[in-house]
């Protein structure tokens, strides 16, 4: 199936409480703590379409998920929509494309009303690092209707979707080989600076030289934590870009205006730099 972005994962090691009251501080709604089946934890910011997960534990101090332990707080999980995974698994496998094996997950849902049902979950897994020193994986809902709620798409900073992912990468090359295996040569295509750049539905997914993400970024870019190839950016669409100005004044959050956009830095948003777009 052509690529989608289906969300995009912020993880927050023991720091989920932190996480929580930051996002909320840059204007989202977001659900419930809930729990997985795995042994993790999350909030999430359901979008139009799409959606931010922030994940980890809620014990501070607390063991992570042995999958998510080697990786550091910040923008880690590039996560495409899937459906009928185990068809996708057999493509993927015949195509040469190191993945894993179909993994059925749930997380108890609890609405406003007091209402309780389970959202569930078919994954598909690259190989760790296979891509970048981040996870990167499909994810089919199977039932979509517990995680795209209204009373949870509502967002004071108005964004509606994910638009732009920047990972910073030492070889674009490499990338696309890799991206073009998986979902053909349509999708991918060339930037300015030496980038790749993958068509994902409504947003744009760039494999950025080193070099050029640290030029474009400055001071607002992540922390590495001794990360390779790792995701740098998070663009979201947003319905009026002088409301979201006005929600991050009025909560003290810092950010760059820039033209056709806002930048938070990534030490005011869990070492995930963020760009509210027009």
């Amino acid at each position: 199936m052509d690529p989608l972005i289906d969300h995009i994962v912020i993880d927050v090691r023991d720091r989920m409480e932190e996480g929580a009251r930051r996002y909320r501080a840059l204007g989202f709604t977001l659900t419930p703590l809930g729990k997985h089946s795995l042994g993790s934890a999350n909030h999430l910011a359901i979008l139009g379409r799409d959606y931010l997960e922030l994940l980890g534990t809620d014990v501070p101090g607390g063991a992570l998920r042995p999958d998510l332990a080697g990786f550091p707080v910040g923008l880690n999980g590039l996560v495409f929509l899937a459906r009928e995974s185990d068809q996708l698994q057999a493509r993927q496998q015949a195509r040469g494309v190191p993945v894993q094996g179909v993994l059925n997950f749930f997380r108890p849902v609890v609405y406003p009303d007091g209402s309780k049902a389970d959202a569930r979950f078919n994954v598909v897994r690259l190989d760790i690092a296979a891509a970048f020193d981040g996870r990167t994986y499909w994810c089919e809902h199977l039932t979509p209707e517990q995680v795209w709620r209204p009373e949870w798409q509502d967002h004071a900073n108005g964004a509606t979707g994910v638009a732009r992912i920047v990972i910073a990468v030492r070889d674009p090359a490499r990338q696309v080989a890799l991206f073009t295996r998986i979902f053909g040569p349509a999708f991918l295509s060339e930037g300015p600076e030496g980038r790749r750049i993958l068509k994902a539905g409504e947003c744009a997914v760039e494999f950025v030289p080193h070099a050029a993400a640290q030029a474009e970024l400055g001071a607002a870019a992540p922390d590495p934590a001794g990360r390779g190839d790792h995701m740098a950016l998070l663009g979201l669409k947003v319905k009026d870009l002088a409301a979201t100005e006005a929600v991050l004044r009025a909560n003290g959050v810092a950010f760059a205006s820039l033209p056709g956009r806002l930048r938070v830095p990534a030490a005011e948003a869990m070492n995930a730099c963020i760009d509210f777009m027009a």
